[in-house]
Parts: structure tokens; sequence; C-alpha cells
């Protein structure tokens, strides 16, 4: 790999001093970050090197989307008036009859997307895995390298049907049994713990209202003895919270935590129902939240309490959710929701833009496990960085850069490096030919339907 200096750019570095250079320097040497500071990179570094001007530019680490259901990417645009639980009872029939061939085409959609808003790692929460469809993790795999994004991938489960009392008819879920052999093997294949992992594997049971408590203690304790990180759904609307109740007298978080669900190695989506005991509970257990702003307004669930999670010391990063449920399918916007969504819920002084950038850089490293490689552009950490411009018309003379993230429009990329590695170039993916990717898409969608 070639050494790569970007230099005169304003650089927001995102570590423990929230170290900031209004004209500074990042140098990637290999696949990971040599040296970071204020005005050029020194002489040591230059030889051989590759010069990228940053001037008009705002320099952070990669961003980091911390929950995704990729094979969405297919099945934009229904339901698009309905509210969780209706919005489910709608796309199962189509989700179900998704397969791999599918699911990579859609996957690899959806992180071209992600990509081309900054994202340098993807945390997908797959779960519908019908009958003879093929290696589906292996296809979500195979569709991240195509696109070069850092991939956190799930095996994830549903074994609760409609005739057991859970949300999903029982054509779309799997035997229990079936489940844990399934998630043995996705790890055995998939799963790489290295510094430099570009996929990883968790084990991911949907949610409280579609998979038995059996799957979830189960997971729970397969998950451990394998090493791997365990993810689900959690508190996303007053109507889980209601099933939870009636199902089995507790919330969500209570009935969660009685089956070993809570813990630094576990990360929940959404948490927008939380009470005080709640919160208290994931800050005492270091529990993980991906806050998902759009997704949540999208599906009418509510705002989560995300000022309140941060001052009791939960690890609270960024998602992007499904783009059945967010068609955008972008995580840059994604910092400006979550600023204007924590203010809507607790103030305009109590969620600034810095706040947004590292809870979608820094903190979400932390919900993933992975704070010692990437989230902060810091010596020796990985090669995961975004270069923003910040001087076209959307936000020349701008008062600060980092507003443009955080409550402009989200600016153009000039350069997105993962690994050290250039996937985006002026706005542009350079790892995939884009074109060929929408007409992929747009056929597989069409395909997709045809099968319902």
């Amino acid at each position: 790999m070639t050494r790569i200096i970007i230099e005169g750019a304003h650089v927001v570095t995102v570590d423990a001093a929230d170290t900031e250079h209004p004209i500074g320097f990042v140098v990637l040497d290999g696949e990971t970050i040599a040296a970071v500071g204020s005005g050029s990179a020194p002489e040591e570094w230059r030889a051989d090197a590759a010069i990228v001007d940053g001037r008009g530019c705002l320099v952070t680490p990669g961003l980091i989307n911390t929950h995704h259901h990729l094979y969405q990417w297919l099945t934009r645009g229904y339901a698009q008036d309905a509210i969780l639980f209706d919005w489910l009872t709608a796309l199962y029939p189509l989700w179900s009859r998704i397969d791999a061939g599918l699911t990579g085409i859609g996957a690899a959609g959806a992180m071209a997307v992600l990509a081309r808003s900054g994202c340098t790692t993807v945390a997908d929460h797959h779960y519908v895995f019908p009958k003879d469809s093929g290696d589906i993790v292996g296809a979500i795999v195979e569709a991240s390298e195509r696109i070069g994004v850092r991939l956190h991938a799930t095996r994830g489960s549903m074994d609760l049907g409609a005739s057991q009392g859970g949300l999903p008819p029982d054509f779309a879920v799997e035997s229990t049994d079936t489940i844990l052999r399934a998630s043995v093997e996705a790890v055995e294949q998939y799963h790489d713990p290295s510094f430099s992992s570009m996929a990883r594997v968790a084990l991911a049971p949907c949610s409280p209202f579609s998979v038995t408590a059996e799957l979830l203690r189960e997971s729970a304790l397969l998950a451990r003895s394998l090493g791997v990180r365990l993810h689900t759904h959690a508190s996303e609307t007053v109507e889980e919270d209601a099933y939870c109740l009636e199902r089995f007298g507790k919330t969500p978080t209570a009935y969660l935590e009685d089956l070993g669900w809570l813990g630094s190695d576990v990360w929940m989506a959404h948490c927008v129902h939380l009470d005080e005991t709640a919160i208290g509970r994931y800050a005492e257990t270091g529990t993980g939240i991906a806050h998902c702003p759009s997704s949540n307004a999208r599906l009418a669930a509510g705002i989560a309490p995300v000022r309140d999670l941060l001052r009791a010391g939960v690890p609270v990063g960024l998602g992007v959710d499904g783009a059945a449920s967010n068609e955008s399918g972008q995580l840059g916007i994604e910092i400006r929701e979550a600023v204007l969504m924590g203010r809507l819920k607790t103030g305009s002084d109590s969620f600034s833009v810095r706040t947004g950038l590292r809870i979608a850089t820094m903190n979400g490293a932390r919900v993933l496990g992975r704070q010692d490689e990437i989230g902060s552009l810091e010596p020796g950490k990985l090669a995961d960085v975004a270069v923003w411009r910040v001087d076209t018309v959307e936000h020349a003379g701008i008062l600060d850069p980092v507003a443009a993230l955080g409550l402009g429009a989200m600016p153009p990329l000039a350069r997105l490096f993962v690994n050290g590695r250039l996937v985006v170039e002026e706005s542009t993916l350079v790892t995939a030919e884009e074109p060929v990717l929408a007409e992929q898409v747009a056929a597989a969608s069409k395909q997709l339907a045809e099968r319902a």
C-alpha cells in the first residue's frame, strides 16, 4: 500500500481529549494511521508518499454504522404509513422469499450508499433465513469485500411464529436447533478476530416478540463460548413494552437481563423506551445501544433518551437501520438527525454537533468492541478516514466545519479510506461500478416482489 498524506484540512480526531487541528495532517501508512498533527506533515513521512490536498476539507474518522438490515435495500417504499408491528406484518411475506443471491445484491447496493455517506464499518442484522436460501451470511461477507467496507455481520434468527404467540408468520421462522447449528457454522466460516479484521460475526436473535426465551438463553451461552458478541432489538416501541408485560410480566430490559442479555459484549438496537431503572442497568453492565433516529421517526416509535444514556455512561452508537424503514440508507445524515432529535427531546443546548460526531465514530467503536482499532484518528489505529469537502456551495463560509455534518446538508466526500484503501473519490465509489449496482438492485427488487 502507498503511504498517503492528507494535509491542509480541519482535522477532528475524536480522541479522548477531543483534539482538533484547524489546519492539520493525517498520515496513512498501509492499513494504519502513522501520524496526526497540526500544520504540514513532517519530512520523515513525505518520501514516496501520495499527497492529498485537504484544503477546504474536514477530516474525521470513518463513520460506524452499528445497526442495519442490508437485505432491506430491496424493499424500500413499502408500508409507508405503518407503525412497527403493522410494517413488519406487511413485509414478512416478502422477506421470507429472500435468498443468498438477492441478499448479496441488496447488501452491495446498501453498502455502496453507506460508503458514499462516509461509513467505513457496517454492522448488519440479518435474521430471515428461508429454507434452501443458500449461504446468506457468506453472500453479505462477499458483498462487503466487493464494496470495500468493514463488516460486522450477524447470524440472526427467529423461532417464535404466530402460532406460538410471536409476531412473524410460521413460514418465516426456523427451529431453535437449526439456528444454533447455523450460528456455529457462520462464526467458524466468517469470523475474523484479528486487529485489522474486515469481517466479524455476532449472534443476533431478532427481538423479544419473534424469538423464544430458549433461543435467547442458548444464543447468549453459545456466543460467549465462541468469543463473539450479541445483538438484538430492544424497547423500540410502546407496543413491544406492552407485549413483554403481557406475555412475560416484565419490561423488555428485565426480560432480556434474566436471560443473560445485558453485558459489555451485548448491544441493542433502538432502546427508545427505557425508564430510569433500565438506563441504570445498561450503564452498570456496559451494554451498548445503536441509536437509529430516522428509522424511529419513520415508524413513529419515539425519540430515544440519548442525553440521559450518555450521562449515565452507556455506550451509544449510531445506526441507519434497514432501508425499508429508512429509505435514505445514508449514515452521514444520521448525525444531523441525532442532533436535531436529541435537541427536540431535551433542549437546544443538550446535544452538540461534536456529540453527534462522537456517537457516529468513537462511541460506535465502543458499541462494537473495537475502540482500540477504529473510531478515532490516532497513531496505531486502522486507517479508516473520511475527507469531507466543505468548500462547495452548500458549506462555503460556514463558521464551524463540524456543523456542516451536525447541522447542515451532508457534505460531499472528497475521499474515503478503509484500512488505508481508497473506496470513494469525489463522491464516487471506486471499488465497484455504480450504474451496474443500480441495475442489479432494480432487477433484484423486481424479482423479489414477483416471488411474493
